[in-house]
């Protein structure tokens, strides 16, 4: 008798424990309908699993000293910036397009500014060439934030370009990602350029992985790539500071990035996204880098964009789809990994409908076999709204580049997947000029003519299991 009121009272303690975690999914605010639904269906279907699955991934929580720490830096930054900076200058920006630009001030209140120059690099190894010639020509500051940075060739130049630029006297400062940068942050390498005088920080630091689920989630990462040299010079891109073969990954190989050099006013914008990366992570104090006046001359119109889970969850797929809406004539866009919002997804398909010439571009073969199956689960509607879908065979397409009409482009981190909206780090900038926007088109045609085209008999050949694999996968791209 004693052991069934037991059994019992274990019974109705598992249900309410189950209902209060159900209550709180339904309840968690700025969540679409469709997470909500899929995390009861978890929670339902798997309930001890599916409620720990939620402790460690069902809300994006940084942390509240995290949260209060960012928040009280981008406040600071944000009063003590320069007023060209928030204010921008949109007399820079054709009046067509100033609705774009309007939209993305809202995300870090900072305005657009023309007086750039865009250059758009050959390759990776170039890129990384071209930092370090930079590195080793500033004569104030060097800043380098990236996600992933490895012990190999790349990696290692950039690295001694930075001990170099901090024994000569340069305030070098360099942040990585605890996660995704682990390796090189305990390596000699990352203690040597501490030795050399170089300011090192780790972002979002992981001390005892087990314990960090309570202070917050421990897959919420910074995704950004951002290097500012002397407040003049800035680079934007999807690489990574890695070789193109990626190591440890190399059976994907090689990573395809595109990466552009940019000169003038984008370099303070981009600084803006480093000094809010760097207060809320040390105690110093970077604003007086930002208070300097920007010079109007002619050139390209730029606007740096910084998202992650400190800003509002909708600002990447709002740029992203407004940019959508925009095109008139043609859409290209390059992305590693497609599993978009449901609002995203139907701008897309929409675009291609009302006469857009659309095209999606995507690696054949991924390095998450989760995302490739959730994003083959897109592809009929895509194709059928007219969509043109094409799957790039000669390595892990990662370069992230979006162009409208080749008068507009988004070139950054982040890509069409819910991580890069809610739970990343992620930085871009969005530009305004016909000739950098048409090379970068350029350069995401030579992978479309890499590429083989997504027919709608392919899809249909597909058999029964693998669809329901595709589409079982993407039910999941909420939790995902």
């Amino acid at each position: 008798m004693a052991i069934d009121f037991v059994v019992l009272m274990s019974f109705l303690a598992h249900i309410v424990l189950q209902l209060t975690f159900i209550t709180r999914a339904i309840l968690r605010p700025h969540r679409e309908a469709s997470s909500r639904a899929a995390w009861v269906l978890v929670i339902l279907s798997m309930p001890i699993v599916g409620m720990i699955a939620y402790v460690l991934f069902g809300e994006t929580n940084i942390g509240q000293k995290r949260l209060q720490k960012y928040d009280e830096v981008q406040k600071l930054v944000e009063s003590r910036a320069a007023g060209v900076l928030t204010n921008g200058d949109f007399e820079s920006v054709s009046a067509k397009n100033r609705h774009l630009f309007k939209l993305g001030q809202t995300v870090n209140q900072l305005g657009p500014l023309g007086g750039n120059v865009g250059e758009l690099l050959d390759s990776t190894d170039a890129a990384f060439d071209r930092l370090v010639e930079d590195i080793d020509q500033a004569t104030e500051t060097v800043h380098l934030l990236f996600y992933i940075w490895l012990e190999d060739t790349n990696g290692l130049k950039v690295a001694e370009a930075a001990k170099r630029a901090a024994r000569r006297g340069v305030n070098v400062r360099v942040m990585a990602d605890d996660i995704g940068s682990r390796s090189f942050i305990r390596s000699k390498h990352w203690e040597d350029m501490e030795k050399a005088g170089v300011q090192t920080a780790r972002a979002l630091p992981v001390s005892k992985m087990l314990l960090h689920p309570i202070r917050g989630r421990v897959d919420l990462r910074n995704h950004r790539k951002i290097a500012v040299v002397d407040s003049e010079i800035t680079y934007s891109g999807s690489a990574n500071c890695a070789d193109p073969e990626f190591k440890p990954k190399a059976r994907f190989g090689p990573w395809v990035d595109t990466m552009v050099r940019f000169v003038g006013p984008v370099a303070l914008q981009s600084q803006y996204l480093f000094v809010i990366d760097w207060m809320a992570h040390t105690e110093e104090d970077l604003t007086f880098l930002l208070d300097g006046e920007c010079e109007h001359n002619e050139g390209l119109a730029t606007l740096a964009i910084g998202t992650g889970p400190t800003t509002r969850n909708s600002a990447m797929p709002e740029m992203f789809e407004v940019l959508f809406h925009a095109a008139r004539h043609e859409l290209l866009v390059t992305t590693p990994y497609y599993v978009p919002s449901d609002a995203m997804h139907d701008a897309l398909c929409l675009t291609a409908r009302r006469g857009v010439r659309t095209t999606l571009v995507l690696p054949k073969k991924n390095d998450s076999w989760v995302v490739a199956a959730a994003s083959r689960s897109y592809y009929r509607e895509l194709v059928e709204a007219g969509v043109q879908v094409y799957e790039y065979p000669l390595g892990l397409l990662h370069a992230k580049i979006l162009t409208v009409d080749r008068e507009i482009a988004l070139i950054g981190s982040a890509n069409l997947d819910r991580r890069s909206f809610e739970l990343n780090y992620e930085n871009n900038v969005l530009l305004e000029d016909a000739k950098l926007s048409s090379e970068l088109a350029q350069r995401q045609e030579t992978y479309v003519e890499a590429s083989s085209r997504v027919a709608l008999r392919d899809i249909e050949a597909w058999s029964s299991s693998t669809r329901m694999w595709h589409n079982g996968i993407a039910m999941m791209g909420p939790i995902l």
